[in-house]
């Protein structure tokens, strides 16, 4: 079962390599990880995605804890959450057309006489679906953020 963690750090050298660290040694997969800064300049926030019941989740969150360099942790998984991703998607310009951008809810974000670059922004499930249909159009390159999540109530991941 997919699992989302969030978890605030320190904004310090060697701490992200700390937390992907834990999961090598436990044997644990990210599926998708992604770190920006916070308002706050000495920490950041780390979203990935893994696979596991609710004792490996739990399991995974106690030692992320004990993390020196990690703040809190959130299992969002929880309780109600928003999760989305941002697809970047370039096709030559003549593969799809502007009716087709439309039906599949896609923004441009770059053109030129050669290609198209196009944004989808959705749940991970619908870009995936959207990746199945897009391929018959022949992309020439997909990028995909990973996936970004934030509770539904009014817990927050805050110091």
């Amino acid at each position: 079962m997919k699992r989302v963690i969030a978890l605030l750090m320190e904004n310090q050298p060697g701490a992200l390599s700390r937390v992907v660290g834990l999961f090598s040694q436990r044997g644990y997969n990210i599926e998708t990880l992604i770190v920006a800064p916070t308002s706050d300049p000495t920490l950041s926030r780390l979203t990935m995605t893994t696979n596991g019941d609710e004792k490996v989740v739990q399991q995974i969150t106690k030692q992320l804890d004990k993390l020196i360099d990690v703040v809190t942790v959130s299992d969002l998984g929880e309780s109600d959450f928003v999760e989305r991703e941002l697809m970047l998607v370039k096709f030559d310009k003549n593969s799809i057309a502007s009716y087709e951008i439309e039906k599949f809810e896609g923004k441009v974000v770059f053109e030129d006489n050669e290609i198209i670059n196009l944004q989808f922004v959705g749940e991970p499930d619908k870009l995936d679906k959207l990746v199945e249909s897009l391929n018959t159009k022949e992309p020439l390159e997909i990028v995909r953020s990973g996936s970004s999540g934030i509770s539904s109530n009014s817990k927050t991941l805050t110091i």
